[in-house]
């Protein structure tokens, strides 16, 4: 049976081999680390709808085949971010950057070994964390782990745009940002972004008018100029007014992007917003969705000045805020019934009592509305939901 040092041996091999490994060679470097310890492992990542997971696997190895998300074992290790022991002692860990999830590692462990030892989890956890990071940064520099994830083609609106987001999860130790888009490989002007600067987390969702690439060109000018001031400690009215100067100032043709702009005090639960022409965010407390923030109204962002006056509600811990798009609220099922804001409402008080991830809870709320759908989207769907508590934050790694 491997020891806590083996793994560690294990752990420090697979960190020296992977400074200057190419993309394509990172499950063969996996296995070389792995082989002393007579353990073999294979990647899987999560393809872009979040339906399958894809395994990743060296050249010299037979390709095994997707893994559904919603009716397997594996699935459940990915959806609850928890590691899963199957009855033949191979072990399921989830791959996470950060909190960011990415697919799993199934670890098949030799003949005689515990699957429910505390230091084999300890291990192929450890090794699970540095897999996370390293394909997080080995997606940025070749195109094969990319072609993984996907099912087909991308549109280019939606490559442009996948390119300028954030991560779709991030937390610390006190709160959970997470988000979702549909549909994902033609998405055009949703978009949504997030930074936290000392205790203070600024938050953005956005939707700019039309469809496709010029959509996606209009929200994307929108974001730069939203980061630029927001690097400078622009408060709300300067990052609403940088929106405007800069869409303004590309365009003459009326364009402009619907927005909540928001910057929540992650000490004392103080949340400060401006909307901009967007539907209004739910608050849902103990469970419940409470309010609508329907304050802090102002014209779309590019049309022209205007007034921006931010509006406050207080936070409490456990507080969730659920931001969203109105391609999720207007989205119509083939008889024409819109899916709703009291249906959104309803679906998140469910799995906010699930105890889900916050990721998770954003994965099933969106498969909920393209269900509704029952077709191809008339219009972008984006969510984002803020969880204000340490034990949500928890949920989201392994």
């Amino acid at each position: 049976m491997a020891t806590t040092d083996a793994w560690l041996r294990a752990l420090a091999d697979l960190l020296c081999r992977s400074h200057r490994v190419p993309p394509d060679r990172l499950p063969a470097a996996i296995d070389e680390a792995l082989r002393p310890l007579g353990v073999t492992a294979t990647a899987y990542l999560i393809d872009v709808e979040q339906d399958l997971l894809r395994p990743v696997t060296a050249p010299d190895r037979p390709r095994p085949e997707p893994l559904p998300v919603d009716t397997s074992l594996p699935g459940r290790a990915y959806t609850e971010v928890r590691v899963r022991a199957g009855q033949d002692g191979r072990l399921w860990v989830p791959v996470v950057d950060g909190t960011e999830r990415l697919g799993l590692l199934e670890f098949v462990l030799p003949p005689g070994s515990d699957p429910g030892d505390g230091s084999v989890w300890d291990g192929a956890r450890a090794i699970a964390g540095l897999v996370g990071h390293l394909l997080a940064g080995k997606l940025r520099y070749a195109d094969a782990l990319h072609r993984v994830r996907r099912s087909r083609p991308m549109a280019v609106s939606a490559e442009l745009l996948w390119q300028l987001l954030p991560p779709l999860t991030f937390a610390t130790d006190t709160f959970v940002v997470s988000a979702v888009l549909e549909p994902c490989y033609e998405v055009g002007g949703d978009a949504f972004d997030y930074a936290l600067d000392g205790g203070r987390l600024t938050l953005a969702v956005l939707d700019g008018v039309g469809h496709g690439l010029p959509a996606t060109l209009t929200t994307s000018v929108a974001l730069a100029a939203l980061r630029a001031a927001r690097r400078l400690q622009a408060g709300l009215p300067e990052l609403a007014a940088a929106v405007d100067t800069a869409v303004r100032s590309q365009w003459t043709d009326g364009r402009f992007v619907t927005a909540v702009l928001a910057q929540a005090d992650l000490d004392s639960g103080r949340l400060r917003y401006v909307n901009a022409g967007h539907p209004a965010p739910v608050l849902l407390r103990h469970g419940r969705a409470v309010r609508a923030l329907t304050g802090g109204r102002r014209l779309p962002l590019g049309l022209a000045p205007a007034t921006t006056t931010p509006d406050e509600v207080r936070l409490e811990p456990g507080d969730r805020l659920l931001l969203y798009t109105d391609g999720v609220t207007e989205a119509r099922n083939r008889a024409g019934e819109m899916f709703g804001l009291p249906r959104l409402a309803d679906l998140a008080e469910r799995h906010t009592g699930s105890g889900l991830p916050a990721p998770e809870t954003l994965r099933r709320l969106i498969r909920a509305v393209t269900a509704h759908a029952d077709g191809p989207p008339r219009d972008d769907a984006s969510l984002v939901l803020l969880e204000w508590s340490g034990e949500a934050a928890e949920r989201t790694e392994p």
